[in-house]
């Protein structure tokens, strides 16, 4: 009877124990799918699947399926660039706490997991929803692990290559629907491609110091923070302004979205240009709050002018 108390607590203490292994290990896989990253990726591809369907009213198992492979192969393609970089991570700031270089998983289940989540999200997309959709999934895993990761290491224009897998989502979705690459899977396409170039360029300003650590150069030209790499990223943000025409040239939304688009890419090009005039960090960081705010305030616009 003396010893049981002592009985309990270590009981306790071991389903504690037990608790905090599997939440270090939800969290650890949650990190390595870059989980709120992934969701903005799954919430641009379900905007395309919307904009080419309008509310899917018996599709709804469709469209929830989509967005389950979608938030799989995505998963999938941050998972394979963790694997590849995980010893450069060991190196910056940002990035060593990560699953792989803190050693709170394992070289081999990260595989297993981008592997499973990669095949699984592109089986439901080659047979619950088509063809189409398997390839440019593929394309999108494909092109940001074993090009866009590796080329990270040895040019800025890997940013180029990056932001072709990061403008397929919607035009993922529309094709989802359609089966077909249309004009307008094109200029959904367009928009968040154009949009990417001063979003990724503004957070890179913000951590040049750091990407230099792991060897990484990604702004636009050499040197760093410069007036040169400052000035080139605006001429890059004035291309959101022909884009968010491109919507009401072709029908896809009316009167109200053209206002909304016209004025969220002013305001992103004047972030640009306070960048390019203060080339500072605080700059560089309403630059990147004001590409957080363009990109769901266009797409939503849109989709629901159109409806």
């Amino acid at each position: 009877m003396l010893h049981q108390p002592s009985d309990n607590r270590v009981s306790v203490g071991s389903q504690s124990g037990e608790i905090q292994n599997f939440k270090k290990i939800v969290l650890s896989l949650a990190a390595l799918f870059k989980f709120r990253l992934s969701l903005l990726v799954v919430f641009s591809a379900g905007i395309g699947y919307l904009q080419a369907s309008g509310y899917p009213q018996n599709e709804w198992k469709k469209f929830l399926l989509f967005l389950i492979a979608g938030f799989l192969v995505t998963g999938s393609a941050n998972t394979f660039n963790q694997i590849l970089e995980r010893d450069t991570d060991k190196l910056m700031d940002r990035t060593r706490k990560r699953p792989l270089p803190s050693g709170n998983l394992s070289l081999e289940g990260a595989l297993w997991l981008a592997c499973l989540s990669g095949i699984l999200g592109l089986g439901i997309l080659g047979f619950a929803i088509n063809f189409q959709s398997f390839l440019l999934g593929l394309v999108a895993i494909l092109s940001y692990a074993f090009v866009y990761t590796p080329l990270k290491k040895y040019s800025p224009i890997a940013v180029l290559v990056g932001a072709i897998p990061g403008a397929i989502p919607p035009m993922l979705g529309w094709i989802a629907v359609t089966n077909q690459i249309t004009v307008e899977a094109w200029i959904l396409f367009g928009i968040q491609f154009f949009w990417q170039f001063p979003h990724f360029w503004s957070i890179s300003w913000v951590l040049n110091d750091d990407y230099e650590k792991g060897g990484f150069y990604l702004l636009p030209l050499p040197g760093g923070r410069t007036e040169k790499n400052a000035f080139f990223i605006l001429c890059y943000t004035l291309m959101v302004l022909p884009m968010g025409l491109m919507p009401f040239r072709f029908g896809m939304s009316g009167i109200t979205a053209l206002i909304i688009c016209c004025l969220t890419g002013l305001i992103y090009v004047i972030a640009a240009i306070f960048l390019f005039r203060k080339q500072s960090l605080t700059s560089a960081k309403k630059l990147m709050f004001a590409s957080f705010i363009y990109l769901p305030v266009v797409q939503l616009s849109i989709l629901l002018d159109k409806l």
